[in-house]
């Protein structure tokens, strides 16, 4: 069996392969144009977000067998044909769900807190109790939006705070009792949460989910965040209701593009305009990229792997 490992993982994952007797090229550097030259020499393919493996792609994979995702993001992998090619479908959702839980809990902290503005006021030497004066999460009801791994990793982390979480997930049932979380709708969500939290995988029906509309549904001064797909949020739409007040603050690990090399003029001043208003915090899609969960994706595709594990339809 001979595998294509195209991005960073932890060691274990090539090093278990080639022991069982598996021949591995482990090339991170390697180029999208590359691998179509070169996949139909692989049993196997291990990737990330850099490789698209489309029609044309799983074309090429004559002798594929598997396709395996580092992480949740499905919408890099045309599923439907690789699977009526025979092809498995690896994926590892769960090896890094409390990674962005941890985050999204530490954006919203920093966010209540005003831990960004206090730290960089005191290391100029400015001292303003009141003006760092924040709030607390308990009370406060908090909605999560997709209700799988991650979402409910994040409810399971709130359940001693005080809070009372509300879940909403359009194919997903009878989850509740699993994760302390209370199973409503839509409509409940935006009516009755003061934090909205994003755990969605990215498809078309998604797609600026969170636009006008939906926030102006909300209720004043909602805090949104959003650890899963940037395509989820119109960035344009957040910006309005966070400068009229409808939106009380965002903390936003992904955006629509998250490559600013690539910004259009267009885009730079859009993107200004966001990352200049105080109640927004924003890192660059790091909320599941910890050292833990490198390892822990490895394992979990390893044995993937390994036990013929194919991700559900």
């Amino acid at each position: 069996m001979k595998v294509l490992i195209t991005d960073k993982v932890h060691q274990l994952l090539p090093k278990a392969l080639i022991e069982k007797g598996w021949k591995v090229d482990y090339n991170t550097t390697i180029s999208l144009d590359e691998v179509h030259n070169s996949i139909h020499n692989y049993d196997g393919i291990v990737i990330n977000s850099k490789i698209l493996m489309d029609r044309a792609l799983i074309e090429k994979g004559k002798k594929l067998t598997f396709v395996a995702r580092l992480g949740s993001g499905m919408e890099i992998v045309d599923i439907p044909h690789a699977r009526s090619k025979g092809i498995r479908i690896i994926n590892a959702s769960e090896g890094n769900s409390n990674a962005v839980a941890e985050h999204a809990m530490g954006m919203l902290l920093m966010l209540a807190n005003n831990l960004n503005k206090g730290n960089e006021e005191v290391k100029r030497f400015y001292w303003d109790r009141e003006g760092n004066r924040g709030f607390e999460l308990k009370g406060k009801t908090i909605g999560i939006i997709g209700v799988g791994h991650t979402g409910s990793a994040l409810a399971s982390k709130l359940v001693n705070w005080g809070v009372k979480v509300l879940g909403y997930d359009k194919y997903k049932f009878n989850y509740g009792s699993e994760c302390d979380v209370i199973e409503t709708n839509l409509e409940t969500v935006l009516e009755e949460s003061d934090i909205i939290s994003f755990h969605l995988p990215l498809t078309e029906e998604v797609i600026h989910m969170c636009n006008e509309d939906f926030l102006n549904r909300c209720k004043h001064g909602v805090i949104i965040i959003n650890t899963s797909r940037g395509k989820v949020i119109d960035t344009r739409a957040l910006i309005k209701a966070l400068e009229k007040d409808q939106v009380g603050g965002a903390c936003l690990d992904v955006f629509e593009n998250e490559k600013p090399k690539n910004y259009s003029s267009e885009e730079k001043t859009l993107y200004k305009s966001l990352f200049s208003i105080s109640n927004v915090i924003v890192t660059p899609h790091v909320a599941g990229w910890t050292h833990e969960s490198l390892e822990g994706i490895a394992r979990l595709v390893l044995k993937r792997i390994e036990t013929g594990y194919t991700m559900e339809a």
